[in-house]
């Protein structure tokens, strides 16, 4: 005799509209938890090293760097080793520990390529609605200049053709003449030597002799001049950004067509560039 079961089979259910189905289901399940990768757990215990290490003025010993960090002897001795190599931690004596020189590097390069964009970005916008013409903020790397930051002006009537990012030899841009006056002679030789002084416009300086009297009129002065040199048509002055250490870290230069630029600007250009300067925490020598 067959079962009730048999005879009566269960019935089928059906997908409850409010309640996903089983694909639906896996579909919304959250991921599972991963655990960390060992590079991440690396790059954290390396983190909580130099953590510790920043709190300290002095060196640190290994024995307070482990009970600082939480890290076993070996496994801390093991990292400091290679923050050692890679000059980021200084052994300063067998057993102790500080921050390398590696790290001021680096710091000194954010602060010199980003704070000065930061600190740039309210006072250039000022300079032109004073002016109305095209200002330009830019950096060296190597033998160019790298424009960082621009506020362009709308009725400048010139084509702008080195955008953010664009590069341009030193030798030819006002704020590049800063930066080569700003080196010994020797220096200064040796660009020459490398580049060729390789020109863009029938204005270019390609001489050395020549080179060599515009930079003095540079530190005499001030201030650095592009006369038609990078392009046909369009002129620049550029005024000096320094930093805390007094070191020259970027350029501020106003671009106009020829034949609107003046020397009217001068004094606004060079006291914004002093003033961003200040913002950075450079503190002039010269004041009476």
């Amino acid at each position: 005799m067959a079962s009730m079961s048999d005879s009566f089979p269960s019935p089928q259910k059906k997908p409850n509209a409010a309640q996903p189905t089983e694909p639906e289901q896996r579909r919304l399940l959250a991921p599972p938890i991963q655990p960390p990768s060992l590079a991440i757990q690396v790059i954290d215990r390396m983190l909580t090293l130099l953590d510790a290490l920043a709190k300290k003025s002095e060196p640190v010993s290994l024995k307070e760097l482990s009970q600082s960090s939480g890290l076993h002897p070996s496994t801390a001795h093991r990292i400091l080793n290679d923050l050692v190599l890679a000059r980021m931690v200084d052994r300063t004596e067998p057993g102790s520990y500080q921050l390398g020189m590696r790290l001021l590097e680096l710091g000194n390069l954010v602060k010199a390529r980003l704070n000065v964009r930061d600190a740039a970005a309210g006072p250039m916008r000022e300079l032109h609605r004073m002016t109305g013409e095209t200002i330009n903020l830019s950096v060296r790397q190597s033998d160019e200049i790298v424009y960082v930051e621009r506020t362009v002006s709308e009725r400048s009537g010139m084509q702008v053709v080195r955008a953010i990012g664009g590069r341009a030899p030193l030798h030819l841009t006002s704020t590049g003449k800063l930066f080569l006056a700003n080196d010994d002679l020797r220096s200064v030789r040796s660009y020459a030597m490398r580049t060729a002084l390789a020109g863009h416009t029938p204005n270019s300086i390609t001489d050395l002799g020549k080179l060599e009297r515009e930079l003095e009129e540079v530190r005499q002065m001030g201030y650095a001049r592009d006369n038609e040199e990078l392009e046909m048509g369009v002129r620049c002055i550029a005024a000096g950004i320094r930093d805390d250490s007094g070191a020259l870290v970027a350029g501020l230069s106003i671009s106009a067509p020829a034949d609107r630029a003046n020397d009217g600007w001068l004094t606004a250009l060079i006291e914004t560039a002093q003033a961003i300067s200040a913002a950075l925490g450079y503190e002039r020598t010269d004041r009476t």
